[in-house]
C-alpha cells in the first residue's frame, strides 16, 4: 500500500474509497456527497468498479472526466473487501474514508471524523448508519432498520453515547493502521469491517463510535433484495460467531430464535392443536404494534409495509444464521490473520 507520510496539520489531506457494484441509481449523489464536503483539505475519491451489469461503469467515468479528484480501480471478482483492499492500495492519503455507492455523507462527515481521530486517538472512528428511503416500500425499511424492534440496540442503527465500540458503520481510518494489519481480509465476503476492526482492537487501537457522524443509506428497493441481504448478514455473523467465541449475545440469537419458535407454533397448530397458533400470533402481534410508533410521520402505504420489512428482516436474518455451513467458518478461521502489533519504536 502508497503511504504519503506528510507532517499532521490541522487538515490532512483524505482519500475517499469506494466498493461499488450494480451502483447506477445511487452513485453521482453519492460522489456529489463527498466532493461537496464542508472540508478543507485535499481530498481524492478511488471507486473500484466490479463487474456491473447496468451503467454504473459508464457514470463512474463520467466522474472522472468531470472532476480531478476522481479516479477508478478495476475489482474484477466484485467482492467488497477485495474492492476495499485495491482502493487502499490506488490511494495515497494519511485518512482513508469507507464510503459504499449508496451511502450520502452529510456535509461535515469527513470534517467531523478528521477531529474525532485527533480527539480520541482512535484508529477507526465510525456513526450512525441513517437509512432513508425515497420509495413507499423504501421508507418501510427505513423505519425499520431504525428501531429498537428492527435491529435491536445497534448503536449504529438507532444511535447512542459516544465511546469505545467493537466495530462502527463503514469508518474513517488512519491509514497507519490499515496498513499495519494488511487491510481487509478478502474471505469475509460480509462482516468484513468487524473482522477487521476485531484486529485493529487486539493490536491495542481504538474503535469510536460517535452519534455526531450520520451517513444517509438508501435501503433495499425489493422484499426480494432486503431478504437476501438480511440473509447474508445473518450467513456471515454464524461465521463471526464461529471465528470468535466472544462475540455473539442475545440480540444476534434472537432472529433464528423466533423463526424457530414461529415455524414450531405453526406446525403445532396445523398439527396437533390450535394453541400451537398462540406463538406466531403473538409474533406478530409485537411486530405490528411495534410497527406504530416506528412508522411515526410516514404515508399510510409507508406504514402499512413495515411489518412486512420487519418480517423479513428477522426472518431471512434468522434463516442465514441458522444454514450457515461449518465449511464456510472453517475456510475463514483458516484464513485468519493474527493481529499485528505495532513494532516499538528504536531509541537511539
Amino acid at each position: 500500500m502508497n503511504a504519503t507520510h506528510a507532517t499532521p496539520s490541522r487538515h490532512p489531506a483524505v482519500s475517499v474509497i469506494m466498493p461499488v457494484l450494480n451502483e447506477e441509481r445511487h452513485l453521482r449523489d453519492s460522489v456529489r456527497h463527498i466532493l461537496e464536503q464542508e472540508y478543507d483539505g485535499e481530498m481524492e475519491v478511488v471507486i473500484a468498479l466490479g463487474p456491473s451489469t447496468d451503467r454504473t461503469d459508464e457514470i463512474a467515468a463520467e466522474l472522472v472526466r468531470e472532476d480531478p479528484r476522481v479516479h477508478t480501480v478495476p475489482n474484477p471478482t466484485g467482492r467488497t473487501p477485495a474492492a476495499l483492499n485495491a482502493a487502499i492500495e490506488a490511494s495515497r492519503h494519511p485518512i482513508v474514508v469507507r464510503v459504499d455507492g449508496h451511502g450520502m455523507l452529510s456535509r461535515n462527515y469527513i470534517a467531523t471524523a478528521v477531529r474525532l481521530l485527533e480527539e480520541t486517538g482512535a484508529q477507526n472512528v465510525g456513526g450512525i448508519m441513517n437509512a432513508e428511503g425515497e420509495t413507499p416500500w423504501e421508507e418501510a425499511v427505513a423505519a425499520a432498520m431504525t428501531s429498537k424492534i428492527g435491529v435491536g440496540n445497534a448503536a449504529f442503527h438507532t444511535g447512542g453515547q459516544a465511546g469505545p465500540a467493537e466495530t462502527v458503520f463503514l469508518g474513517v481510518f488512519r491509514r497507519e493502521a490499515l496498513e499495519q494489519q494488511g487491510g481487509y481480509n478478502i474471505e469475509f465476503i460480509r462482516a468484513q469491517d468487524w473482522e477487521l476492526n476485531f484486529r485493529i482492537r487486539e493490536a491495542g487501537g481504538l474503535i469510536w463510535f460517535s452519534p455526531e457522524l450520520k451517513v444517509q443509506y438508501r435501503p433495499r428497493p425489493s422484499v426480494k433484495a432486503l431478504a437476501k441481504q438480511y440473509k447474508d448478514y445473518g450467513k456471515w455473523r454464524h461465521v463471526v460467531a464461529r471465528y470468535h467465541s466472544g462475540s455473539i449475545n442475545a440480540r444476534y440469537l434472537a432472529p433464528p430464535t423466533a423463526l424457530c419458535l414461529f415455524a414450531a407454533g405453526a406446525v403445532v397448530g396445523a398439527a396437533v392443536t390450535p394453541w400451537g397458533f398462540v406463538v406466531p400470533g403473538a409474533y406478530l402481534a409485537a411486530i405490528l404494534a411495534g410497527s406504530v410508533p416506528a412508522g411515526k410521520g410516514l404515508s399510510l402505504k409507508a406504514r402499512a409495509q413495515i411489518p412486512v420489512a420487519l418480517a423479513t428482516m428477522h426472518f431471512s436474518w434468522g434463516w442465514g444464521f441458522l444454514t450457515s455451513p461449518r465449511s464456510l467458518a472453517r475456510k475463514v478461521i483458516a484464513s485468519r490473520r493474527p493481529a499485528v502489533m505495532k513494532a516499538p519504536a528504536e531509541t537511539a
